[in-house]
């Protein structure tokens, strides 16, 4: 069986530039993904995640299929 291993401060990371720019770009949604298929989730990246899918369902943060790297040069 594959072990999945979050990076430390990821979710966080993710959590932020979405509220920040209001997309959840599909790298975002891998490294959803990862998380929530790790046995050792914690508690408050629990809570993070659902807030964040939370303000998806309510149209707060746009689901893209770009690129986390399409986010830098769109600032620019």
């Amino acid at each position: 069986m594959c072990h999945l291993q979050n990076l430390p401060g990821a979710i966080s990371e993710i959590v932020a530039s979405s509220a920040d720019d209001g997309i959840l770009t599909l790298t975002d949604r891998y490294g959803l993904m990862a998380a929530i298929l790790d046995e050792f989730l914690d508690k408050e990246e629990e809570e993070a995640i659902n807030r964040l899918l939370r303000r998806v369902v309510r149209g707060r943060i746009r689901v893209t299929d770009q690129i986390s790297g399409d986010r830098l040069s769109r600032r620019s």
